[in-house]
């Protein structure tokens, strides 16, 4: 394995005027990281430890892989230290072979097609599954007969990238999201070229597999012609793709903006007149702020924005939010490519602060716009035995305005599940 110095890599890094030197050891960084402990390591220790040399010891410690790159210690070091950045460092010099296996394989999937799916989903069966899909909704849903889910629109507005998830395992939960483009008459379209939102490449700490696949997809947007590469309801498709231009200076023209943006204009606007009235018996809500959306790309604002949905989907006295929450909220352990890293017992032990923080607010369900937060929470819900259940935004919304199908209920519970469906008294 190569061994890098990471004194003079982590004294790059420092913003101007500042200096390990003065660093005041207040341990904020490791006290607010849900990974330290593991592997006898911790963000202050893995800083000291680049201060006095010890470069085989960060070169070879297996942390790298629980540290999920949130940067909630960069969030609340009064020095800004970036430990993330560092961890990534580490990632690189890793050989491939004994990186963890599953994002390493998402990663190759990813580059093997033109498509760039981590789920290794090749265009033309993108393709015909869209085709499918729309096809059923407008067959099953008369409001939606001239519903489109365009392909390769030139000048079309928005460019909307697709988490593979969807058309690989629940070609049902496309339909919300393609509802609420035509209930708002949004201009829209996919792409046969990088179509795909993950970017599993970026956590490999493979910095030329991550450019490339950025500029794929930057490169089918300009050909395109659209105006904003808008990113659905996933955090980390959304880091990788902004930070990734910025980071390569690519050339990109067009605008990247999130879905929750827009779904707060749009209400803002009037044009989806969501409310609560459907919740008659207040059901409680909580909301999982993304860290690669949120803390590590759009800020408090695209928090405020979607508290601002939440509140008017399902009441603001039914919304609890976990404390901390924002830019501060703790990392559920989904992101840093720890879901496809085997590392589950680990992936676990992290997301119990989560878990206890969604216990805490005693809510019936989790809204999360991320996909990997959407997974974890799941899952460490179903580990330590709690009783929430995690659901889109999408879901929400299209139930608000009664035009949720019979079979885009995957994520709701008996209490919620037949809302707006025929013969039901509610």
């Amino acid at each position: 394995m190569n061994i890098t110095d990471f004194k003079a890599k982590a004294e790059e890094l420092l913003p101007e005027g500042s200096s390990y030197d003065a660093c005041l050891a207040c341990g904020l960084c490791a006290s607010g990281c849900p990974a330290s402990g593991f592997d006898g390591m911790d963000p202050r220790r893995f800083i000291r430890m680049a201060m006095l040399g010890m470069n085989e010891e960060l070169s070879t410690t297996p942390w790298v892989w629980t540290c999920t790159q949130c940067q909630r210690c960069a969030h609340v070091c009064p020095m800004n230290i970036d430990v993330s950045v560092l961890v990534g460092v580490a990632r690189s010099i890793w050989p491939t072979e004994k990186k963890p296996k599953g994002i390493v394989r998402s990663c190759e999937a990813q580059m093997r097609f033109e498509g760039t799916s981590a789920m290794g989903l090749q265009t033309e069966d993108f393709v015909e599954i869209i085709e499918e899909t729309a096809e059923e909704i407008r067959e099953e849903s008369p409001q939606f007969k001239n519903l489109k889910a365009p392909m390769n629109k030139k000048g079309a507005h928005f460019f909307v990238n697709q988490n593979s998830r969807e058309p690989a395992a629940e070609p049902e939960e496309l339909g919300p999201l393609w509802k609420i483009f035509d209930y708002v008459g949004a201009d829209w379209t996919y792409a046969s070229k990088g179509w795909a939102a993950e970017n599993f490449c970026m956590f490999t700490g493979d910095d030329e597999a991550w450019k490339k696949m950025v500029k794929q997809r930057v490169d089918a947007v300009n050909e395109l012609g659209c105006d904003v590469w808008l990113n659905t309801e996933c955090g980390h498709s959304f880091y990788t793709l902004w930070k990734g231009v910025e980071r390569f200076n690519l050339q990109a023209n067009f605008e990247p903006d999130s879905l929750v943006t827009y779904y707060a204009k749009w209400i803002r606007e009037g044009k989806l007149p969501v409310n609560s009235d459907w919740n008659i018996n207040g059901i409680k809500f909580t909301l999982q702020d993304p860290c690669q959306l949120i803390r590590k790309s759009i800020g408090d604002p695209a928090a405020d924005d979607l508290r601002y949905v939440t509140k008017m989907l399902v009441g603001e006295e039914n919304f609890i939010d976990m404390q901390p929450c924002r830019s501060a909220n703790y990392c559920c352990g989904g992101g840093g490519g720890f879901l496809q890293a085997g590392m589950n017992e680990q992936r676990r032990r992290y997301g119990k602060r989560k878990f206890d923080q969604i216990q805490t607010t005693e809510a019936d369900y989790v809204l999360t716009p991320c996909h990997n937060c959407h997974s974890q929470i799941e899952d460490i819900g179903d580990h330590f035995g709690g009783s929430y259940r995690v659901v889109h935004m999408w879901t929400l919304i299209c139930l608000s305005l009664g035009i949720l199908g019979e079979n885009e209920r995957k994520y709701l519970g008996p209490d919620l599940a037949t809302i707006g469906l025929a013969g039901d008294n509610k």
